[in-house]
């Protein structure tokens, strides 16, 4: 199934084809006996999808170290992290289980995302109906750590367990957002920030939920021409940063772009609920897998560049760091006097 994904394969018809074309290197892979469709089909029916959880877990813990000093262009040593979640749509008629409107059947793809390396730390897979905001109640707070999200997660009650627990949030107020301003404070307006306040808030229940103040930051942004107001539980940092912190939150749409288009989590080798998530954590894994060997080679080559290059030379015996050289030396030698010309001019 790795194989499927770094190859691009696009059903268990095809990934049986190709891998008993390679059959005498499977041996020394491994895999002993013959492919066939119905092990693959069998296996994704009935072996547990949390088995590829629990190794994408590992694979996490070892990416994020590998990327930890990486640097953010911020000047900041703290962690963060961008929250979002994307839909995966599905057959209705292949996929009854995951019904969603009349309309639609999908699945949807929470993930937290260290911003140092965009590596994904917590990933879950449920319903399309599951709201957002219910991912809030699954993740532990990290103290002094950044938690960058949209106005999906605006929840007061959930936010205030992570201001409890020491961490830090960044996200948009809604349009009917209700407040009381305690205190404005002196702010650069060439920089784009109009406002800097400390406010408190003034609904009742919303009060009741996060009973301590807020830092409330109005921002232009000259790039798209329209005006955006920040809520956060960080009262130190320049209001310049928190904007940037906040525009840093699209790196995790650029990972869910990143693995849709090119690892297979649109198009499912199997339409049972097992298969479906058996698949998303495998390509999760390969992902992790790219990550991890980018770093530990210190290749300059971007992660669609390695994946590009994996998907031709997996079966090859060539060293790892010479498939990843693009070094064209040999294709510059002239002197190749047995060689014959293909067209003479």
């Amino acid at each position: 199934m790795l194989f499927a994904q770094l190859s691009y394969r696009e059903s268990l018809r095809d990934i049986v084809a190709c891998l008993r074309s390679q059959q005498r290197r499977l041996y020394h892979l491994g895999i002993r006996g013959k492919v066939s469709r119905s092990t693959l089909a069998d296996a994704n029916e009935s072996r547990d999808w949390r088995i590829y959880s629990d190794f994408a877990q590992t694979l996490i813990q070892e990416a994020r170290q590998l990327y930890r000093d990486q640097d953010l262009g911020l000047d900041l040593a703290n962690t963060v992290y961008a929250l979002d979640s994307t839909t995966i749509d599905l057959c209705m008629t292949l996929f009854p289980w995951a019904y969603f409107s009349p309309t639609q059947h999908a699945l949807k793809l929470h993930t937290l995302l260290d911003l140092r390396g965009q590596i994904p730390t917590f990933i879950r897979i449920t319903p399309a109906r599951v709201h957002d905001v219910n991912m809030l109640d699954q993740l532990t707070p990290e103290a002094g750590a950044f938690y960058i999200m949209d106005r999906g997660y605006l929840n007061f009650e959930r936010l205030y367990r992570w201001t409890l627990h020491g961490a830090f949030f960044v996200t948009r107020a809604r349009k009917n957002f209700r407040f009381i301003r305690l205190i404005s404070h002196p702010v650069d307006k060439s920089s784009g920030v109009q406002c800097d306040q400390t406010i408190a808030l003034e609904w009742f229940y919303s009060a009741k939920g996060y009973p301590a103040r807020l830092r409330r930051i109005r921002y232009w942004d000259a790039q798209r021409g329209r005006r955006l107001v920040f809520l956060t539980n960080n009262f130190a940092l320049p209001t310049r940063v928190i904007a940037e912190l906040y525009r840093r939150r699209w790196h995790v749409e650029l990972f869910f772009k990143w693995i849709k288009q090119h690892l297979r989590i649109k198009a499912f080798y199997g339409t049972s609920e097992n298969a479906v998530k058996t698949q998303v954590w495998i390509a999760v894994c390969s992902y992790l897998l790219v990550a991890i060997v980018r770093k530990r080679l210190n290749l300059r080559l971007n992660l669609y560049t390695i994946l590009q290059i994996l998907s031709v030379s997996l079966f090859e015996k060539v060293p790892i760091n010479q498939a990843f050289s693009l070094d064209n030396s040999l294709a510059n030698q002239n002197d190749l006097p047995k060689q014959l010309q293909l067209l003479d001019f």
